[in-house]
């Protein structure tokens, strides 16, 4: 007689931005799906309606979806759509012709809920979690914010089922990164809301020591269930090809910067800087391309233009050219080209202590020299600091920054393969899979019944 294997472990990942999502988050949110997945998980993957994505946002690159393991089941709970609806078709009654009193039943119905704008996802993501239980049951919850409304949803199930789940705060709620003071006033609902989830999950998980120590502080209770998990690279969506300063010898230098462009970085500095860097000998004919959208949404574009000092159609003034180049935007599985293509990369980053930034990681895998343009105490600097390869002046002050991307420039010219080697080498400690297993085995003590042990496969 022998005994059947236990079935593998069911987790319910609630992550509303999943490919083919383009938001910045999306990429910590797929190479988890398919780490638990290649784990031996059964994963079922609850994400943001595509109509959100497609017609709300028009945010999406299509190519990612095909990275998804296929083993990952993804179900797309509803969303009230009713803010961001403009055609009278598509309204209620009571949206066309009474459009107050319908923003006030909305808004009195997510705030009795959730006070996010996502409540009405986190609904229906509990409703249709509860019937899927029924049916298979879940081993464990892992919730990623933001919307923080994911958490809510994780917390709501746990209540209702037992079942443990976990808080990934792949972004911060209540901290503020780009001024490091409180995102809410004291008697916000957000308050009483995160310290309930965060008192109630069986782990809290943070990008940075920075995010976790701020966080430990205000909840001493649970600080020995914080965990630090950093975003890392992604090995499959990133082959650079090895290369040295040979191959820009009798070109111009071509300094690179690919991601969303975002007002809160110091756009006018860094276009400032490079202006200037232009103006020595070495610099003289460089170009600074940026590849990536202008801001998150549709619309975003043309305020960004004037800042880089580009037309309306994108193109620079003949009689001030400064370099800039807009290169538009990038699939995730087309980015080695970029890197490849670039002799410097440039790393434009928001916020302060608490900033680490998950491009970076992408960056030091390139093995390029990097140039830094943000606050100096940003919280990147914990990873920075061991990257061979790393130029950065301390300082917003363009005229110190254009200094470090003549540094930078000159150590482009002048790479060897060894120094390309030792960068990637540093690179390699941060590969995302590496750094989600201690995630990975966390969840895997959580469940409660015999479970295969872990099975990593291709």
């Amino acid at each position: 007689m022998t005994s059947s294997r236990p079935k593998p472990p069911r987790l319910l990942y609630i992550a509303f931005y999943f490919p083919p999502s383009r938001a910045s988050g999306v990429y910590r949110a797929r190479a988890t799906a398919n780490h638990f997945a290649a784990a031996g998980w059964d994963v079922t993957v609850f994400a943001a309606p595509l109509r959100f994505l497609y017609h709300v946002i028009g945010s999406v690159d299509e190519k990612l979806s095909e990275t998804v393991d296929p083993r990952i089941k993804v179900e797309r709970p509803e969303l009230d759509l009713s803010r961001w609806e403009n055609e009278l078709h598509n309204m209620t009654w009571l949206e066309g012709t009474l459009p107050e009193a319908a923003k006030k039943l909305r808004q009195w119905r997510e705030d009795r809920y959730f006070p996010e704008v996502y409540a009405s996802w986190a609904r229906d993501s509990v409703t249709k979690a509860l019937r899927m239980h029924k049916t298979e049951k879940f081993d464990a919850v892992l919730a990623t914010g933001n919307p923080f409304a994911a958490f809510a949803a994780a917390w709501e199930i746990n209540k209702k089922t037992g079942i443990p789940y976990v808080a990934d705060y792949r972004d911060s709620w209540t901290l503020d990164l780009f001024s490091d003071e409180p995102a809410f006033p004291p008697e916000h609902a957000a308050w009483r809301w995160e310290k309930r989830i965060i008192g109630d999950s069986s782990a809290t998980v943070f990008v940075n020591n920075a995010l976790r120590a701020w966080h430990a502080d205000r909840y001493p209770a649970s600080a020995d269930r914080m965990l630090v998990v950093p975003n890392g690279w992604d090995p499959d969506l990133l082959e650079v090809a090895a290369g040295d300063g040979a191959e820009s010898a009798n070109r111009p230098l071509r300094f690179g910067y690919l991601g969303t462009v975002t007002s809160k970085q110091p756009v006018v500095e860094m276009a400032e800087a490079f202006r200037q860097a232009r103006e020595y000998p070495d610099l003289h004919d460089a170009e600074l391309n940026i590849h990536g959208h202008l801001g998150f949404f549709k619309q975003s574009h043309a305020a960004f233009l004037p800042l880089l000092g580009l037309d309306a159609k994108g193109e620079p003034d003949p009689e001030s050219d400064h370099g800039l180049r807009l290169r538009g935007p990038v699939s995730k599985t087309e980015v080695a080209g970029v890197y490849e293509h670039n002799d410097v990369l440039v790393f434009l980053a928001a916020g302060g202590k608490y900033v680490t930034s998950g491009k970076i990681f992408e960056y030091m895998a390139a093995g390029k020299p990097i140039v830094s343009v943000h606050a100096p105490e940003i919280a990147a600097r914990e990873v920075l600091e061991g990257y061979p390869l790393w130029f950065t002046a301390d300082s917003l002050d363009p005229g110190q920054v254009a200094k470090s991307m003549v540094e930078a420039g000159r150590a482009a010219r002048t790479l060897t393969p060894q120094q390309q080697a030792e960068a990637r080498a540093y690179a390699d400690r941060f590969q995302r899979d590496k750094l989600l297993d201690p995630l990975e085995h966390a969840i895997r003590g959580m469940v409660r019944r015999p479970i295969p042990a872990a099975e990593v496969q291709a």
